[in-house]
């Protein structure tokens, strides 16, 4: 099979959760022989055209110079693109900036949408922008030919609202078990010796309830905020509770092998995503040993179940900071650890994407 792969910045992944899948999931497909095209914001920062077998193909991105508005044009670039490369599979990782140009895809090429989390039920956005991105969610529904929900809660919510089926593909993580103590030294930490939150520092990751607990707490064990603070929100958060010695915004971290050392290391890690399907953090989490308390709703739950702690405000975080510790709740982490191995690796996640793509490609034939 022929197959496009856009609605992210590009692969390698230098950003995030879908770029990450895209990298991961293009060089599966291309290690099985498919032919593999991967669509490159000109800005990112692998200029070559070829990554272990997939062809990447680069197009222009002016997101650098008007703001958000930049990721539809980008999109646009991508599908007229798309339209000259006679693909069988058009994979659409989201639909916030794509999805109105559902017309101009390719008419012969099989659609498959990952329909991420509800976006506009995002608390960063306006009334009128979350209006935008629902009529682009309707959109997407309506103009797919099939649909992946990466959480049995998006599945749901899909059948409830539009009444249209979905096809269940968790993200994936790989097992970490090779821990690196250098790596801890490079940060000035101790094993157990810290905490660590690590998102993008918005609203409905529930970063300020957590912060609020925190700081309230009288425990001294420091907390590192992992992710880009040098945003209006970000400023905000610094400036509301830098007073706090043990709360350290120590900015974003890509690179994955210190991210997994972090999250085994830390005593309690703390997941606050409040809005989405199987975020490809928590799994990390999971894969690295880490001790979660999470943000308490049905996709977080789903995915871990009775092996993590849950909170909704900032006195339960206050209170989960006394009370629990990792060493009395080895079991729950073990639970996890084979959650990944036995659910999510990506070696099985990447089959289920591969078998679903051949199911569909058998149901439409050829060019």
């Amino acid at each position: 099979m022929k197959i496009a792969i856009f609605g992210t910045r590009g692969i390698p992944n230098h950003y995030g959760g879908f770029e990450q899948f895209a990298e991961y999931f293009s060089v599966y497909l291309a290690e099985k022989g498919h032919k593999v095209l991967v669509y490159n914001s000109h800005n990112h920062p692998y200029k070559a055209n070829n990554f272990k077998g997939v062809q990447i193909v680069h197009c222009y991105d002016p997101e650098y110079k008007i703001g958000t508005a930049g990721q539809f044009i980008y999109d646009l670039n991508c599908i007229l693109d798309i339209r000259k490369q006679k693909v069988d599979i058009i994979l659409q990782l989201g639909y916030t900036s794509s999805s109105i140009w559902h017309f101009l895809l390719p008419k012969k090429s099989i659609v498959i949408t990952n329909m991420d989390g509800l976006e506009w039920k995002r608390t960063k956005y306006s009334k009128l922008v979350q209006k935008v991105l629902l009529f682009a969610e309707r959109l997407a529904v309506k103009n797919s030919d099939y649909l992946v929900a990466d959480s049995l809660g998006i599945q749901k919510y899909i059948h409830h609202k539009y009444q249209k089926s979905s096809e269940y593909i968790a993200y994936g993580a790989y097992p970490f078990d090779q821990p690196n103590l250098s790596v801890l030294e490079r940060y000035g930490l101790q094993p157990n010796g810290y905490h660590m939150i690590l998102a993008r520092l918005e609203p409905e990751n529930s970063i300020e309830i957590l912060l609020e607990g925190i700081a309230s707490n009288t425990g001294s064990t420091p907390v590192l905020v992992i992710g880009n603070h040098n945003t209006p929100y970000g400023n905000y958060l610094k400036s509301k509770y830098g007073f706090c010695s043990k709360i350290r915004f120590v900015g974003p971290i890509y690179q994955i092998d210190d991210l997994n050392n972090l999250r085994y290391f830390s005593e309690l890690y703390f997941h606050g995503h409040t809005v989405g399907g199987t975020n490809p953090s928590l799994l990390e989490a999971m894969a690295s040993k880490a001790l979660i308390i999470a943000y308490r709703n049905e996709f977080n739950a789903a995915i871990l179940k009775e092996n993590a702690f849950y909170f909704e405000t900032a006195d339960e975080v206050n209170k989960l900071l006394d009370y629990t510790k990792k060493s009395d709740n080895l079991q729950k982490i073990v639970n996890n650890f084979e959650a990944i191995a036995n659910e999510f690796s990506w070696e099985i996640i990447n089959g289920k994407y591969a078998q679903f793509f051949e199911e569909c490609f058998s149901k439409r034939g050829k060019w």
